[in-house]
């Protein structure tokens, strides 16, 4: 996993205590295998929006956003009017309360973060990090971040705190809006199913018994077609321009090189005159290394002539 970078500089309020802190991100979004939309000669596409009403392609320049207040109705509202409404970004998580760790629903998570101490924020770090575990509560705050208002949780988790993100009540559905069925439940299906649960019971989660599946298949059809050189490369019409002027300049050069040797009658000593066909194979393989745009190699040191010499 990639060393984690901080996110934001940010501080812990609560009465007149202050901790700076600074945020990175719990997750590592970069291991997902993402695919990309191509045609299938191996080309880029490129994603535009047509408009309904007259079937062109509308520059973003152009766009506005609406909200339908009933079926094909809309409100409009202008980048600036939007701008207006986003909630200004604060760097203080301000906490509210304390309340029982057990208390939240996991169902209200939502991204987690974690929070470190930042420069002479050590010590408050800890001492509230020791409160907490040993209250057994941890802290509802308030957290303005990216244009929009949060409520977070912040819990000691092994070695630190967690910054927690939680959804508000009208983003959560909860089980017993679903109607389920009840059923009665006998005293030796209690003890069967206890059994069961015994069997297989462990004190603890370990993520590191489990692996992305899915993943690895798809890694490993991802390395047969590379084996089978199944690779399309994917053309650049400015690439093969620049090369090609490139060409065309070294062509220029070449031919204007041997016109001259030919006129002067000087030709290098102990080397030939280069031929027509060994100019076309120099200009191939410069065009080759401009489209490729091999790095230099480090230059080759020279073998010690007693390790050249052999019997």
């Amino acid at each position: 996993m990639a060393t984690a970078r901080s996110i934001a500089s940010l501080t812990l309020s609560f009465g007149l205590v202050n901790i700076p802190v600074r945020l990175y991100s719990a997750a590592e979004s970069g291991s997902d295998i993402r695919f990309n939309m191509l045609a299938k000669d191996g080309s880029r596409l490129k994603q535009h929006y047509v408009s309904e009403k007259s079937q062109k392609v509308v520059p973003r320049s152009e766009m506005v956003k609406g909200y339908e207040v009933e079926r094909d109705h809309f409100v409009l509202f202008s980048p600036e009017e939007l701008k207006a409404l986003e909630e200004a970004s604060s760097h203080v998580v301000d906490i509210v309360a304390f309340i029982p760790e057990k208390s939240v629903d996991p169902l209200y998570y939502d991204k987690a973060y974690l929070l470190a101490p930042d420069k002479r924020g050590g010590k408050p770090y800890q001492l509230l990090m020791a409160a907490m575990r040993k209250s057994g509560r941890c802290a509802l705050a308030k957290w303005a971040w990216k244009a929009k208002q949060y409520v977070v949780q912040i819990r000691p988790a092994e070695d630190g705190l967690v910054l927690q993100q939680l959804r508000y009540a009208d983003e959560v559905r909860m089980p017993s809006a679903l109607g389920i069925e009840k059923a009665d439940i006998n005293g030796a299906e209690l003890q069967l199913a206890l059994q069961l649960i015994d069997q297989i019971a462990q004190d603890r989660y370990d993520p590191s018994q489990f692996q992305d599946e899915e993943k690895q298949r798809v890694l490993a059809a991802i390395d047969q077609k590379i084996a089978g050189k199944e690779v399309v490369a994917s053309s650049h019409p400015e690439d093969a321009a620049v090369g090609g002027g490139q060409v065309i300049d070294l062509m220029a050069m070449l031919q204007a090189s041997l016109g001259k040797n030919k006129a002067s009658g000087k030709t290098a000593p102990g080397k030939r005159a280069a031929s027509p066909s060994n100019v076309t194979a120099m200009v191939e393989a410069q065009a080759r290394k401009t489209v490729k745009r091999a790095p230099k190699s480090a230059p080759e040191v020279p073998t010690p002539a007693r390790t050249r010499a052999r019997k």
